[in-house]
C-alpha cells in the first residue's frame, strides 16, 4: 500500500519555481499519508512532478548502490542517461519479482535486494511500456520519461489499486485518491447529470472510468495512459478472452487449487507479520488455511482476524442473503487453524460515526454502513498489522451470489445487484427523477456494459448470458468491492491483498463451464473441491452468507434521527433532491432487510445511510452543480 500523485505539462518548465512546485507535491504526500505513512519522496523536472508515499511491507533499505543507474531504495525510482531522466512511482505489490528479475535485464543487482518500484524502471528501459504485460501484481504505476517527453499511467488487469486524472488547462495531474487532485490550483468539485446519475441511479457502483466529479477520470482497469504534447491516448494491454475450455473436471480441479495456493503463497511474501481476515465462510478459510500451514513451515502461527456487531446474537434476523451468523463457524476454523484469532467488535455509534469517516476515505459516497462499519474494523487491524490477505473475489471469480443461481437474474436486461430503480426513487422528488432520466440512464449504462463482454463463437444462449453476467461482475460489482476493501484498509495504512483477483485465476476460471462451476447445483461448486482436504466439511460446504451487517434497532433510530436534522436544516445540500413528504412517510414505514436495492445487504436502512453520506459528502467538498 502506497500513494502516488503527480502533474504533467509538455511545454512548461516547472523547474522556474522550483520549490512552489516540490511544495505542491509535498502538499500531494500529506494529503495520502494515510496510505503510506512510513516514506515519501518527490521527483520534479521541467515538464513533469511526481510524489510518493510508501506503507514498509519490505525491510529494503535506502541505498547508494544502483543497477545500471536505478536506485535501489526510496521511490520514486530513478534513472539518468545523459541529459536525460527517467522516474516512476508506483502505488501497490508486485508479485512475481522472481521470475521478472531474470526477464528484465539487468535488473538482479548481482544479489543486492532491489524495490519493486526499481525492478519495473529497469522493465520500463528494456521493453517499454510493454514491460506491464510481464508483471503479476494489484499496482498503479506512473513513470516520466524525460527523453520522449511522454507520462505513462498503468493500472493492474482487475483495478485492486485506483489511479485518478484529470486537467487543468494544459496541465495533466493524477493521484491514487481524489483528494490529492483538489490540492492542485483550479481544481473544484463540482457535478454535472452525469455524475448526479452515478451516484443516484448506479451508486455506489461507478462506471468504469468515471471519477463522479465533473471532469474526473479513472484509469480503467487493464488499460494505461500515455500523455505527451500530442495529446492523451488510452490503451488497453489486457482483456479476458474467450476460448474452448478442453480440460476434463478432474484437471481443472487440479488448476484451480493450483493456481489458488499459488496466489496466496505469492501474496503471504512480505517482511512484515501477515495476518488474515476471517468470517467463516469458505473463500476467507481457504485463503487463512493455506496461510496457516505455509507459516508453519517457518514454525510461525497465523493471526486471524474476524468482525462482529455488539449483540449480534440477539439482533440477527436470519433471511435469503444472509441465513447465518459468521461466529459458530469462526469458532470451528480458530480451533482447526490452531490461529492467534482476535474477534473485533463494533458498535451502533461506531459505524454511525463511519459514515462520515469513509466519506473521507473514499471521496465519494459508498456502501454505507458496510463500508463504514470495515473502515472501522481495518483500523483495528492495522494496530497491529501492516498487510492482511482477504476472501474477497471469490463470489464474482466462481459464481457465488444468489443472481448467478436465479433465472429471474439471469434474465433480467439490467444490473442483477439494483433490480428495481423504484426503491432509489423512494426519496426523491418527481422533477429530479424525471430531469435525470434515471430508468434510461440506467438501460443505456447497462447496454454498454453487455456489449463489452469476449463472447465465444458457436456457445449457447444461455452460455452467452452467464458469460455477460459473470463479466459485469467482474468489471461492475467486483470493482465496488475492490474500491471498498482498498479505501477502508488504506485509510489506516493497511494493505489489504485479494489472491482470488490474481489474473492468471480470474482468465482460467472465466472459461470453466457453469456446469463444472458449479456441478449439480452446488453453489461455487470448483472452489469447494478445490479445497478438499484443506478445510472442515461443515466449512467447505457453509451455505454462503455475505459479510455481516447489524441488525441493531438502535442503529436505523440514529439513522431517522440524523435524516430528520437534515431535512430540517435548510443549508443541507440534498434538499435540492429530497422530496419531504416521501422522506416522512418512508421514515414512518418498517424497514425492509430482505429486498436489498444493491447487492446483497443495502436496504432500508442503508438507503438512509447512503442520503446521509450524499448530504456530508455534498457539503465537506463543497460540491457545485
Amino acid at each position: 500500500m502506497s500513494a502516488i500523485g503527480g502533474f504533467y505539462h509538455y511545454g512548461k518548465n516547472f523547474m522556474e519555481r522550483e520549490e512552489y512546485y516540490h511544495n505542491l507535491l509535498k502538499r500531494f504526500n500529506r494529503k495520502l499519508r494515510h496510505r503510506g505513512p512510513d516514506d515519501s519522496g518527490t521527483y520534479l523536472s521541467a515538464h513533469c512532478g511526481l510524489s510518493q508515499t510508501r506503507l514498509a511491507t519490505s525491510e529494503l533499505e535506502p541505498s547508494q548502490d544502483h543497477i545500471h543507474g536505478v536506485s535501489l531504495g526510496h521511490e520514486p525510482a530513478f534513472l539518468r542517461e545523459g541529459d536525460f531522466s527517467f522516474a516512476l512511482v508506483m502505488d501497490g505489490e508486485i508479485y512475481n519479482k522472481e521470475e521478472l528479475k531474470s526477464v528484465f535485464p539487468g535488473s538482479t543487482g548481482q544479489g543486492n535486494p532491489i524495490s519493486g518500484a526499481s525492478l519495473l524502471l529497469s522493465g520500463y528501459l528494456a521493453f517499454g511500456p510493454d514491460f506491464i504485460n510481464y508483471v503479476n501484481g494489484a499496482f498503479s504505476i506512473a513513470i516520466y520519461d524525460q527523453k520522449e517527453n511522454s507520462l505513462y499511467l498503468f493500472r493492474d488487469r482487475l483495478g485492486i489499486k485506483p489511479l485518478f486524472y484529470t486537467k487543468s488547462g494544459e496541465d495533466f495531474l493524477f493521484a491514487s485518491e481524489i483528494k490529492a487532485l483538489f490540492e492542485f490550483p483550479g481544481i473544484t468539485a463540482k457535478l454535472d447529470k452525469d455524475g448526479l446519475n452515478q451516484v443516484f441511479s448506479i451508486g455506489p457502483a461507478r462506471t468504469p472510468g468515471n471519477g463522479i466529479f465533473q471532469g474526473i477520470r479513472e484509469v480503467r482497469p487493464g488499460h494505461f495512459l500515455k500523455v505527451t504534447p500530442e495529446g492523451t491516448k488510452e490503451i488497453r494491454y489486457w482483456q479476458l478472452k474467450s476460448l474452448p475450455h478442453e480440460d476434463s473436471y478432474e484437471k481443472t480441479i487440479e488448476k484451480t487449487a493450483f493456481l489458488i495456493e499459488d496466489a496466496i503463497k505469492r501474496q503471504l511474501e512480505a517482511d512484515v507479520p501477515v495476518c488474515s481476515l476471517l468470517s467463516g465462510g469458505v473463500d476467507s478459510s481457504l485463503v487463512s488455511a493455506i496461510c496457516a500451514r505455509e507459516l508453519k513451515k517457518k514454525n510461525r502461527q497465523l493471526t486471524t482476524y474476524s468482525f462482529d456487531f455488539q449483540d449480534s446474537e440477539k439482533h440477527f434476523k436470519a433471511n435469503a442473503f444472509q441465513p447465518s451468523l459468521d461466529a459458530p463457524y469462526v469458532k470451528i476454523m480458530i480451533e482447526y487453524l490452531d490461529s492467534d484469532h482476535h474477534i473485533l467488535t463494533c458498535d451502533s455509534k461506531q459505524q454511525f460515526d463511519g459514515l462520515f469517516h469513509s466519506i473521507d476515505a473514499h471521496d465519494l459516497p459508498n456502501m454505507a454502513d458496510v463500508d463504514s462499519s470495515l473502515l472501522y474494523f481495518c483500523s483495528l487491524v492495522s494496530e497491529n498489522h501492516k498487510v492482511a490477505l482477504t476472501g474477497e473475489c471469490a463470489d464474482e471469480v466462481f459464481g457465488g451470489y444468489p443472481w448467478f443461481h436465479k433465472p429471474e437474474f439471469l434474465n433480467a436486461d439490467t444490473f442483477p445487484w439494483t433490480m428495481d430503480l423504484n426503491a432509489r426513487k423512494v426519496l426523491l422528488k418527481d422533477d429530479v427523477i424525471n430531469d435525470l432520466d434515471m430508468e434510461e440512464y440506467v438501460a443505456n449504462t447497462y447496454e454498454t456494459a453487455v456489449k463489452e463482454t469476449p463472447l465465444l463463437e458457436g456457445e449457447s444462449e444461455e452460455a452467452q448470458k452467464r458469460r455477460r453476467l459473470s463479466y459485469l461482475n467482474l468489471r461492475w460489482f467486483m470493482q465496488t468491492l475492490l474500491n471498498r476493501m482498498d479505501r477502508d484498509s488504506g485509510s489506516c495504512g493497511l494493505a489489504a491483498r485479494v489472491p482470488f483477483a490474481d489474473y492468471r485465476l480470474v482468465e482460467y476460471i472465466w472459461n470453466v463451464p457453469w456446469d463444472m462451476k458449479a456441478r449439480n447445483g452446488m453453489v461455487k461448486g470448483l472452489l469447494r473441491e478445490a479445497g478438499r482436504g484443506l478445510l472442515p466439511d461443515e466449512i467447505l460446504f457453509r451455505k454462503k452468507s455475505p459479510y455481516p451487517k447489524t441488525y441493531d434497532t438502535a442503529y436505523e433510530s440514529m439513522l431517522v434521527r440524523q435524516l430528520n436534522l437534515i431535512m430540517a436544516d435548510p443549508s443541507s445540500p440534498i434538499l435540492r433532491f429530497l422530496d419531504p413528504e416521501k422522506v416522512k412517510r418512508f421514515l414512518k414505514s418498517p424497514s425492509d432487510y430482505g429486498k436489498p436495492w444493491y447487492g446483497q445487504l443495502m436496504a432500508a436502512p442503508q438507503m438512509m445511510a447512503y442520503m446521509i453520506q450524499v448530504n456530508d459528502w455534498l457539503r465537506k467538498y463543497r460540491i457545485t452543480i
